[in-house]
């Protein structure tokens, strides 16, 4: 075997035992994390299975962030209803304009039981919440036990989506789902050519787009980063 194919195969080796190490972690505080595999999240609360097969919930107000499937859900306040609260909001763009998203899958598969042992059943519950119409901070549940013939718990949550730009106030809610109109489109055009500022080619582009949704308005963010860095 050559030299290179060498090379080539113990560096497939390497990236398969990095894959099988990968975990979720919860982020307490600096240097303070957990590392397990997250069950689910309401993005008010979430829930994690520790290694020794352990499982503990925390509030959005008692971390800073997880991490899930390779993606980071921050902890930050927002108002509901007249009262501040802390929900996590997951990554999709970070530069000089960050987008977030709360939504989507909430759960993943629970793992069967081992040996008989009776595993955590998790319920999620979308409340009344108040993210344009997206429920959000029912609660996460952890009842009785679960059996082996039980089919895994999966929930899917609309997605709402926020733009923050730091030093022009708190993050706005861009109200994609839910069907298109014109005020609804006037109104997310608003909020871009408000953050997406000093770029008048991006501009046009805004001012043309007749409808929005998630994939483009994340192109518009990804592209106004790449520029103003």
């Amino acid at each position: 075997m050559s030299a290179i194919k060498t090379f080539k195969l113990v560096l497939l080796l390497l990236i398969a035992a990095i894959g099988v190490k990968a975990q979720d972690i919860v982020v307490i505080s600096p240097g303070n994390f957990l590392r397990g595999t997250i069950q689910a999240t309401d993005y008010a609360s979430v829930i994690l299975t520790k290694d020794d097969e352990s499982v503990v919930q925390y509030k959005a107000t008692d971390i800073q962030e997880f991490v899930w499937n390779g993606e980071t859900y921050v902890s930050k306040p927002i108002v509901i209803k007249k009262k501040m609260e802390h929900r996590f909001f997951k990554i999709l763009e970070q530069g000089a304009v960050n987008l977030y998203a709360i939504g989507g899958s909430t759960g993943v598969d629970i793992p069967e039981p081992k040996r008989r042992r009776i595993t955590p059943s998790i319920g999620i519950g979308a409340g009344s919440g108040g993210f344009g119409g997206v429920g959000v901070g029912g609660g996460i549940s952890i009842g009785g036990g679960r059996n082996r013939q039980e089919a895994p718990v999966r929930r899917v949550m609309p997605t709402a989506f926020f733009l923050e730009k730091v030093g022009t106030g708190p993050m706005s809610e861009l109200p994609v789902e839910g069907g298109n109109s014109e005020g609804k489109n006037q109104h997310i055009k608003d909020i871009l050519l408000q953050k997406l500022t000093n770029d008048e080619d991006l501009a046009e582009r805004i001012k043309a787009t007749e409808s929005f949704d998630g994939k483009l308005i994340r192109a518009f963010v990804t592209a106004y980063n790449a520029v103003h860095k």
